[in-house]
C-alpha cells in the first residue's frame, strides 16, 4: 500500500471540499488516514488462497463425523467499493462439514476478519469467506450467511437506518440440500 500517494489525496480531497489541510485538527489527517487505510484494508494485500495459507491450522478429526461445525455471529466491518461507505453490525456466520480435519475455531474469525479488510460488496465477501474456508478446511461444503447494515443506505441517499441487508452463500453440500440449509438456519435462531 503507498501511504505517501494515500496521503497526498488526503490533501487533495481536504483542498477540494474547501478545507485547508494546514489548520490544527486537520494537520495530522492525512498521516492518520493513511495508517487507518494500512489496518482497515490490510485484506488487499492477500489472495483468498494466501489468506487460506496464513489461517489455515487445523486439527485431525478422529471420528469422521459428518456434522457441521458453525460460528455463528462473527462481528467484521468493511468499506463498500461503491461509496467507501462504512459496513458496519455485520455478523458472520460460517458453517462447513470437515472432511479429515477441523479448523482452529480462531482462524474462522480471522478469515472472515481478514476477507472483509477489503474494498467489498456483501454478496463478494460470503464468497469469498466461503472459499478461503473451503481452501484452509479441505471441505467443499461450507456456509457463510452474512447481515449488516450499509452507510451507503442507511448515512445517505435513501436513508434507511434499520435496513438489514441478509446474504447467504452456499457450497457443496448446502448448495442444493434444502434439509441441510433448514437445519443451518435452525441453528441460527438458537
Amino acid at each position: 500500500m503507498d501511504t505517501e500517494r494515500i496521503k497526498h489525496a488526503v490533501v487533495e480531497f481536504l483542498e477540494a471540499i474547501g478545507e485547508d489541510p494546514n489548520r490544527e485538527g486537520l494537520v495530522e489527517t492525512p498521516d492518520r488516514v493513511a495508517r487507518m487505510c494500512q489496518e482497515v484494508l490490510a485484506g488487499t494485500a492477500y489472495t483468498n488462497k494466501e489468506i487460506a495459507e496464513m489461517y489455515g491450522k487445523t486439527f485431525e478429526l478422529t471420528n469422521n463425523s459428518k456434522d457441521m461445525v458453525l460460528i455463528k455471529d462473527i462481528d467484521v466491518f468493511s468499506y463498500c467499493e461503491h461509496h467507501l461507505a462504512l459496513m458496519y453490525n455485520m455478523k458472520v456466520s460460517v458453517a462447513y462439514i470437515p472432511k479429515d480435519k477441523v479448523l482452529g475455531l480462531s482462524k474462522v474469525a480471522r478469515i472472515a476478519d481478514m476477507a472483509a479488510k477489503r474494498l467489498q460488496l456483501q454478496e463478494r465477501l460470503g464468497k469469498d469467506i466461503a472459499e478461503i474456508i473451503s481452501l484452509a478446511s479441505g471441505s467443499d461444503d461450507v456456509a457463510v450467511i452474512i447481515k449488516g447494515c450499509h452507510s451507503c443506505m442507511s448515512a445517505r441517499g435513501i436513508k434507511k437506518t434499520n435496513a438489514l441487508t441478509v446474504t447467504t452463500t452456499y457450497y457443496g453440500a448446502f448448495k442444493d440440500n434444502t434439509d441441510l440449509q433448514n437445519k443451518l438456519l435452525l441453528q441460527l435462531k438458537l
